[in-house]
């Protein structure tokens, strides 16, 4: 199952279509950590993590994982954890994935930059919950949590989100 994002911002499958806020530095090739690109290309959907204590695990043919107060992303490209799930307290820099507002509460991990890891080029990029004025990304795509929780019923273990420039 292909799901396509475009630069209008907007995710689409067969007739289903959702709005979606991008990267702030807009679609294209990536050129470091921190340049706020969301990646073109093919993505395929990896485990999906969600707070327990926010809402019910999803429906979705993913692996799914309950965040706790200790998971974070290292995006610290000095670091050999880079672009990968940590156990917090961390040494090099990272993102928390239990967070105070609610854009975690649901985050798909998209298999970018992971076979290999490159370091450098780009880490902790997902599918999450859009703040409600859908403002851009730091190159993640973001959708309201029920188009999330929708996308993630249909979502199987080859599904990819394909990331496109029209």
């Amino acid at each position: 199952m292909i799901f396509t994002v475009d630069c209008d911002g907007y995710v689409t499958i067969s007739h289903n279509r959702w709005r979606c806020a991008l990267g702030r530095g807009g679609i294209g090739h990536k050129i470091s950590e921190g340049d706020g690109i969301t990646p073109l290309g093919h993505h395929v959907m990896g485990r999906v993590f969600w707070r327990a204590d926010r809402i019910s695990q999803p429906q979705t043919d993913l692996q799914c994982i309950k965040i706790t107060k200790d998971m974070g992303w290292c995006d610290d490209p000095s670091h050999a954890d880079y672009n990968q799930l940590i156990v917090l307290p961390h040494l090099g820099h990272y993102e928390e994935l239990w967070r105070t507002d609610h854009i975690y509460d649901v985050v798909v991990e998209l298999l970018y930059n992971t076979d290999p890891v490159q370091l450098g080029q780009g880490s902790a990029i997902f599918i999450h919950v859009a703040h409600s004025s859908y403002t851009p990304t730091e190159g993640c795509i973001a959708l309201a949590l029920c188009d999330v929780l929708n996308i993630l019923k249909q979502a199987t273990a080859r599904s990819v989100i394909n990331v496109v420039q029209k």
